[in-house]
């Protein structure tokens, strides 16, 4: 699978990149990408709701009245869950949701999601992007100029550059991210696959099983 390459001013570079069939033509597992996704969007999770059981809550150490003769029902302290005050029954406690899955399933999955970004012709090809100054325009110029600027778009990079980053933060339908840091889920949360052509080297190298 070749495409072709574009510069940062919107037009065609002459230059095509042939894509690893083994990672952009592949097979898809959906199955690991359910794993790969849920695992991720789980593990931003804290863990830290939590609510005050009868053993917590401050108070209610006294009995509130004798235990018989008074034709009321028995009751030992006024922090039962029973009572307004009380302490909550099953309610929610700390706990560790930290899920994990191998790396070969993480590899497995990451290819594919961009196997179904690739049938879906959903991936552009870019030349290194140099940006002079960090700001916004710069970098919506270039989104503009590939007809991007209306697309939800991961952008994905070679290297980390600081510039690039800066000028392209504030734009909300925009994510860049290095390409060996591409999760499952940041590829499949785009309608877009903006790649620097110099980035398909790494991910070469983050697929390799």
């Amino acid at each position: 699978m070749e495409l072709d390459v574009y510069k940062i001013t919107g037009e065609l570079s002459g230059k095509k990149v042939k894509l690893p069939k083994a990672i952009f033509k592949a097979e898809p597992n959906d199955h690991l990408i359910y794993m790969a996704v849920r695992t991720q969007l789980w593990n931003r999770r804290q863990g830290t709701a939590a609510t005050k059981n009868r053993a917590l809550v401050r108070g209610g150490g006294k009995k509130p009245w004798r235990q018989k003769g008074r034709g009321t029902a028995r009751a030992g302290t006024t922090r039962s869950p029973l009572w307004a005050g009380g302490g909550r029954i099953f309610g929610p406690q700390p706990r560790d949701l930290h899920m994990k899955i191998t790396k070969k399933m993480k590899k497995l999955a990451r290819i594919s999601a961009y196997s179904y970004k690739a049938k879906e012709e959903g991936i552009v090809l870019v030349e290194s992007v140099k940006l002079e100054n960090p700001k916004t325009r710069e970098m919506f110029s270039v989104l503009r100029n590939l007809s991007l600027n209306d697309k939800k778009v991961l952008f994905l990079t070679e290297q980390h550059d600081p510039t690039v980053l800066l000028a392209g933060r504030n734009i909300p339908n925009l994510t860049i991210r290095q390409a060996e840091n591409a999760s499952t889920y940041d590829i499949l949360n785009c309608q877009v696959l903006l790649i620097e052509d110099s980035a398909i080297k790494k991910i070469k190298e983050v697929c390799s099983l």
